[in-house]
């Protein structure tokens, strides 16, 4: 993607399922859960640059031992950082009683993080602060073990503002408004119901207070706790949780909409956002690791027990595309898949723009997220190709000689590594004048690469903002003096804000909607455009159930030519001597492409929760009304 853009976070839980001693023995290390749980992490370090943090929970310890400990960090190098921490202290006890470095027991008692269950996280904060206490997992404390409450996930919830509302209204008293802590109180409200309730009839049975605890935590029922707690949870989310005593939890949103693997043997269970960290931390096939359906909780008890109980009813999946296009490590077989065949998918719209002369065509892209797509569209170019040789031999096969036949058999799609990323934006250079220069030089240039009688096609994933195309991109391209550069977008038009963890909140920040404005300030008078935005305070005093989606009014005036068109236009500055085009995916080939994962609210305005329409209803108020902030 040419456009920065922050996304959701990623998620890591692991809990072993065999004494500590067998992991000694077998892989000759205390360390085996922690090892792991660094290789899962990094694995998903694309979902994670603002900050890491992990919690563990040791089973069976008697009381006045600790058995809960956390390491966060916000540094440069959070992963490496936290994990160094934890290291630590290993090492220094190693080093100061040599004689028990081996002892499992000791180092148990002694060592943070010698433990069987762990919750780890990558954050990409999408709004608020980038500080240590922003970084998940969040913890509750309480000296009653099965009270105690880690929280970690990637999530972001719509109605935060009404959840908060309603624990306050529950006696409660939240230190921060946070989605997290809102979501983490809430659970916590109704583990301790049932703690009280579990306790209550154990007291009334004649069962003595030190004899009640182990009993509560086997009858803990997680299933039940979280259809409470999540009853009116509107958002995108995977939400893992561990509790003090040693149950664990991973709860998805029943629309599907954020993804979750987990993975099952006789020594580990398992749970990350990604299916490939799974694949290659613990070298397992494709087939062994299962997706959480939506709606489910995974529960694993303090005894090892492992099952998936549904916590809110599905009625249907809307898995993030956008997950699919960006997102998700392209090292997923069906993620690689999928992106190929959205490559090939848009070859026919390339075609028509360059008017079939493919002969005076480049082919490159933008790196990296899109070269899947700019694979699967060169061997949709090389079947087109192939095609029209057969052709073209079959008709003339009587009078071709050994000449044309070689030429028309050598003929390949033409292919250059045109753009070169060659800095990294620094963001501590704030002021647009130096921060614009500066993007200006974010890609650099092959030259000599094409001639200036060539189109260029230059291959993306997706376009957002369009800021780095206009600014840096285009320019840079504009020094190849080629005929025409036609930029190609394997995503849809994102016309709508996300609201469900990534970072697109505010609707002015889309290039489609921009160039929709202006196509609409163009077509009608300015009375129009209030008419949406009362349409859109009306719309939002209902309940949000009933809420519908007024910003399509925005676009449906418009085919999606006419804002691809609008959009070339856009970002065509002056000193650009060559054509612009941009194309883009069309929805019902995104569908092709991605049948299991219908999530497409970004291009189509379809969002999963009620919540989403109230969010972009909000959205163009805010735009409308000149404030840049969040919606929700």
């Amino acid at each position: 993607m040419s456009d920065r853009l922050n996304h959701e976070c990623g998620l890591a839980l692991i809990r072993l399922l065999k004494p500590l001693e067998f992991y000694q023995e077998k892989y000759g290390s205390a360390s085996y859960g922690l090892n792991k749980l660094y290789l899962m992490l990094e694995k998903q370090h694309n979902r994670g640059q603002d900050g890491a943090g992990f919690a563990s929970v040791k089973l069976n310890v008697k009381p006045g031992q600790r058995f809960m400990h956390r390491e966060r960090s916000a540094d440069q190098n959070p992963i490496q950082e936290i994990f160094k921490l934890a290291n630590e202290n290993l090492s220094a006890f190693s080093k100061e009683h040599p004689k028990s470095k081996d002892d499992i027991t000791i180092l148990k008692k002694n060592v943070p993080h010698v433990s069987e269950l762990f919750l780890g996280h990558v954050r990409y904060g999408t709004f608020g602060k980038n500080s240590k206490d922003a970084v998940h997992p969040f913890l509750r404390q309480n000296n009653w073990m099965h009270r105690n409450l880690i929280v970690a996930g990637n999530f972001n919830m719509t109605n935060n503002k009404q959840m908060f509302q309603d624990l306050v209204r529950l006696g409660q008293h939240p230190k921060e408004m946070s989605d997290t802590v809102t979501v983490m109180e809430r659970i916590g409200h109704f583990l301790d119901d049932s703690v009280s309730k579990i306790y209550k009839k154990l007291k009334k049975e004649g069962v003595s207070k030190m004899d009640a605890s182990s009993i509560i935590a086997e009858r803990i029922d997680l299933q039940k706790i979280l259809v409470k707690a999540s009853s009116d949870w509107d958002g995108g989310y995977v939400i893992g949780g561990l509790i003090g005593h040693g149950d664990a939890f991973v709860v998805r949103d029943p629309a599907g909409i954020r993804p979750a693997f987990f993975y099952k043997d006789d020594e580990v269970v398992v749970v990350a956002s990604e299916r490939p960290v799974i694949q290659t931390v613990f070298n397992t096939d494709f087939d062994e690791i299962k997706e959480i359906n939506p709606g489910d909780c995974l529960i694993i008890k303090k005894s090892g027990k492992v099952f998936s109980k549904n916590v809110i009813k599905s009625n249907f999946k809307k898995s993030c595309s956008f997950e699919r296009i960006y997102f998700s490590r392209g090292s997923d077989q069906e993620i690689y898949n999928e992106r190929k065949k959205l490559g090939k998918l848009v070859f026919p719209q390339i075609l028509e723009s360059v008017d079939s002369d493919l002969e005076n065509t480049v082919f490159s892209y933008i790196p990296n997220t899109a070269e899947v797509s700019f694979y699967g569209l060169i061997q949709e170019a090389e079947k087109y190709i192939i095609d029209l040789a057969r052709e073209k031999i079959l008709r003339n096969k009587n009078k071709i000689n050994d000449e044309d036949l070689k030429k028309i058999l050598s003929f390949r799609p033409r292919i250059e590594k045109v753009a070169i990323k060659d800095a990294k934006l620094r963001t501590f250079i704030t002021d647009d004048v130096n921060r614009d220069e500066l993007v200006k030089h974010v890609y650099d240039i092959t030259y000599g690469s094409l001639k200036k009688t060539d189109n260029l096609v230059i291959v993306d994933d997706s376009i957002v903002r369009g800021t780095t195309l206009q600014k840096s991109i285009l320019k840079m391209l504009n020094r190849l003096s080629p005929k025409k550069i036609v930029v190609v977008s394997s995503a849809p038009q994102i016309r709508y804000p996300d609201c469900y963890g990534i970072d697109m909140a505010i609707m002015e920040d889309l290039i489609a909607f921009r160039a929709a404005i202006k196509l609409f300030k163009r077509k009608y008078d300015d009375n129009a455009l209030k008419k949406i935005y009362e349409k859109c305070i009306s719309e939002n005093k209902k309940t949000t159930a009933e809420i519908r989606n007024i910003v399509r009014e925005v676009y449906e005036p418009f085919s999606d030519e006419q804002i691809s068109k609008e959009i070339s236009k856009m970002l065509k500055d002056k000193d650009i001597k060559s054509d612009v085009e941009v194309v883009f995916q069309s929805i019902e080939n995104l569908h092709k492409a991605c049948p299991e994962h219908l999530g497409d609210w970004y291009f189509s305005g379809n969002y999963p929760t009620p919540g989403g329409n109230k969010v972009v209803n909000k959205a163009f108020i805010n735009y409308y009304e000149g404030m840049k902030v969040r919606a929700y």
